[in-house]
């Protein structure tokens, strides 16, 4: 297989068809979130909860438990037995999961159901960001994915939207159920995919094998270093994830904008996105992620102060216009952490995508379940997490470079190419 400004693959895809595809694999993770967040309301009235009540959180919160728990075993799956097949058992047990979900008849087991749709979830999660490691390294590979991000951001512009008319049209379970459909397209489209996984980086599924690569992957300092600062970030954006219905719903008084605010959010993160395959062509990946890095602790610590003066709940805009901001700078971070992550890691993709995933989602989802269960009548917790967990993932970063910000320098974007041919 061989990259070209042209092509991706021998097959004939070309970078466009690459990327879009990638795109809708990664994207649904995305989907299986953002598309239920419009169903809290009814489903909290279906079961007879509270209105306000934070229990219908768990929904997202056990979708990440099942992502996080899972991602470490499809990584040592994909690098033995190849991409293509791991993909694909992903896809099944998504599908399985959202049927699951639409059909529960209680809570407890629409819980159950989500647990195992995030271990659907996890295994394109894992094998997508292994694919794109198979195929590009150093700067390349961040420009990569952030085009390829910046499709899958159509996602949460469109899926509360989306969610919101299926409930509409066709009650709540639709939104569950159109997950697996999602998949199922998916899934076909893949089919055109070539195996990226060249035969002499297959790896043996043993003990000592896994073990091997596993301590390789937590002993490289700059991969733990930008998977930790990665996992503080995503603990205050669970949250936000989680509790946004319940925040412009009830905090605001804005349940039925909620779709078109949450949207708005994510396309200021989609802009955001594509202005980071611009720097990073310009300044590296590693110089974008340390100046987005401290406008992001600078910028949160404002918003705290900003919300601490109007007693926990600032005005509409304000607040939207503070969060919006700190999100596209989180849209700066969260792939170039990603990518600088997995620049070590090419002999060994599927295993270290799979540990750089499961550590920030298990803790992250932690923290943010933690976050939503301090939340009143204010969105201080949300705020004041931003701040704190921006310190937290700052003080990692700067511990990763060892103390030497914008002073390292980049790898060479030389592309992998792997000497098996593509298996279709």
């Amino acid at each position: 297989m061989t990259v070209s400004s042209e092509t991706t693959t021998r097959s004939g895809m070309s970078r466009g068809h690459f990327t879009a595809l990638l795109s809708m694999i990664m994207a649904l993770a995305a989907v299986g979130i953002d598309l239920m967040l419009p169903a809290f309301d009814d489903i909290r009235e279906h079961f007879g909860l509270d209105p306000n009540s934070p229990q219908v959180a768990q929904i997202v919160t056990m979708f990440l438990l099942g992502m996080a728990l899972s991602q470490y075993f499809y990584g040592p799956l994909a690098d033995r037995f190849g991409r293509k097949p791991v993909l694909y058992g992903g896809f099944a047990i998504y599908i399985i999961g959202a049927i699951g979900a639409a059909f529960a008849p209680s809570l407890e087991l629409i819980l159950i159901s989500r647990f195992i749709w995030g271990v659907g979830a996890a295994g394109p999660r894992v094998v997508s960001l292994s694919i794109v490691r198979d195929v590009y390294s150093g700067e390349e590979m961040a420009r990569a994915m952030s085009f390829i991000l910046a499709i899958f951001i159509m996602v949460p512009v469109l899926a509360p939207s989306v969610g919101a008319g299926l409930i509409a049209l066709f009650g709540w379970r639709a939104a569950f159920f159109f997950g697996a459909v999602m998949a199922g397209v998916v899934a076909i489209w893949t089919r055109v995919l070539p195996e990226t996984l060249a035969e002499e980086d297959r790896r043996p599924i043993n003990p000592h094998a896994i073990g091997a690569a596993t301590l390789e992957v937590l002993r490289n300092r700059q991969t733990m270093g930008y998977t930790l600062a990665r996992t503080a970030m995503f603990g205050a954006f669970s949250s936000y994830l989680a509790s946004s219905e319940r925040i412009f719903g009830e905090f605001y008084g804005r349940p039925e904008q909620f779709p078109l605010i949450f949207g708005g959010v994510a396309a200021t993160m989609g802009i955001a996105i594509l202005v980071n395959a611009r720097l990073v062509g310009k300044v590296g990946a590693k110089r974008t992620v340390h100046a987005s890095l401290l406008l992001y602790v600078l910028g949160s610590f404002i918003f705290w102060a900003v919300a601490a003066a109007a007693g926990g709940l600032p005005g509409f805009w304000v607040f939207v216009i503070g969060l919006a901001s700190l999100a596209g700078l989180h849209a700066l971070l969260i792939p170039n952490f990603n990518t600088i992550a997995m620049w070590p890691m090419g002999h060994i993709a599927g295993t270290a995508s799979a540990v750089a995933g499961t550590i920030p989602v298990a803790i992250g989802a932690l923290v943010g379940a933690f976050i939503d269960r301090l939340y009143t009548d204010t969105v201080t917790p949300l705020v004041a997490a931003f701040a704190v967990l921006g310190v937290v993932s700052f003080l990692v970063v700067l511990w990763a470079e060892d103390g030497k910000l914008f002073a390292r320098p980049e790898p060479t974007a030389t592309p992998v190419v792997p000497t098996r041919p593509p298996v279709t």
